[in-house]
């Protein structure tokens, strides 16, 4: 018998769907449409348990700046501080890490020799295993003395930006060294995400470049970065989102005041996370309702972040398509 004879299988009846295929694709329907549950059940909780608070409250929930929740009657609370030194430190962190970052990513990938990447890669996941608390004495006990000679210098030189002005803080315990600590906490997220991207630019594209007489600094700038835009966008939003929920770290460095101030040498600004940590274990009746209420407006504007980001991520696939 040749080989063209030899009976061929039979191939599977069209119409008909393997009972592996409908577990799975059942078990993948019901998992996404539980994380949508899960979310609305967490939104729902945080406000009804906020309502309370929101109903009494005196002032306007969004644009007050001062925190009189404890109180039994009249409550006058708001968010507009916390919110701006929340999405401010976020921000700082994510313009020091995300640079950093891609630089760490290029160099594993496209410069450092085999063994060199590979310690350093996991010398870099391993950031991203030490605990909040750790970070904060660091931050509160080493690297906040080390910076105020720095924002001396940078009063003395750079006042007359708004920034900048001074006078300084003596204790450098402000929203610059909260989001240098935050920085190096997104670190090995925007490293992790960068890195995995440039690995999956395909090898066409590279050679491509490199045979066009274009150097390796050409090549990554024409082939490697516009790939990987859309994966360090979402890598950088998801560092952001990390570090907008950060509690401990910034509760030990930033001091406990209510304030919005543009001036990032000075003390005076707070996050939610933070204000929530530290006002928690002395919040009776409505004190406790307001800070759920801040949780809230944290969910939201964590939600709003990582949703812009999948946002991103998807035309940025789009268009590379």
């Amino acid at each position: 018998m040749t080989t063209t004879d030899a009976p061929q299988a039979a191939p599977p009846p069209t119409g008909k769907r393997r009972i592996g295929d409908v577990v799975f694709a059942g078990l993948a329907r019901g998992s996404g449409i539980m994380i949508l549950l899960i979310l609305a059940g967490v939104a729902a909780f945080l406000l009804i348990q906020a309502w309370p608070s929101l109903a009494a409250n005196t002032s306007n929930f969004l644009t007050n700046q001062s925190w009189e929740a404890n109180v039994r009657e009249n409550p006058s609370f708001g968010v507009a501080a916390l919110a701006f030194g929340t999405v401010t430190a976020a921000a700082i962190a994510l313009l020091l890490a995300t640079p950093v970052a891609i630089g760490i990513a290029l160099f594993i990938v496209y410069y450092a020799p085999r063994k060199l990447a590979t310690t350093l890669g996991y010398l870099v996941d391993l950031l991203a295993a030490i605990p909040s608390v750790v970070y904060g004495l660091w931050g509160m006990m080493v690297l906040a003395p080390e910076l105020v000679p720095v924002y001396d210098g940078m009063t003395e030189y750079l006042g007359w930006i708004p920034l900048f002005a001074g006078p300084a803080s003596t204790s450098a315990r402000t929203l610059l060294t909260a989001g240098i600590v935050l920085a190096v906490m997104i670190l090995p997220i925007i490293t992790a995400m960068s890195r995995d991207v440039f690995h999956q630019v395909p090898q066409g594209h590279r050679e491509a470049a490199l045979a066009m007489g274009a150097t390796r600094w050409e090549m990554i700038r024409l082939a490697v970065l516009p790939f990987g835009k859309s994966g360090i966008v979402g890598g950088a939003m998801l560092g952001m989102g990390r570090a907008l929920g950060e509690t401990m770290a910034v509760a030990m460095i930033l001091s406990p005041s209510l304030a919005i101030s543009f001036n990032l040498l000075q003390s005076g600004n707070q996050t939610i996370a933070a204000h929530i940590a530290l006002q928690y274990p002395e919040a009776t009746g409505y004190g406790v309702s307001a800070l759920i209420a801040a949780g809230l407006v944290l969910f939201a504007i964590t939600l709003a972040v990582n949703m812009g980001a999948r946002y991103v991520v998807a035309r940025g696939n789009k268009e590379s398509a």
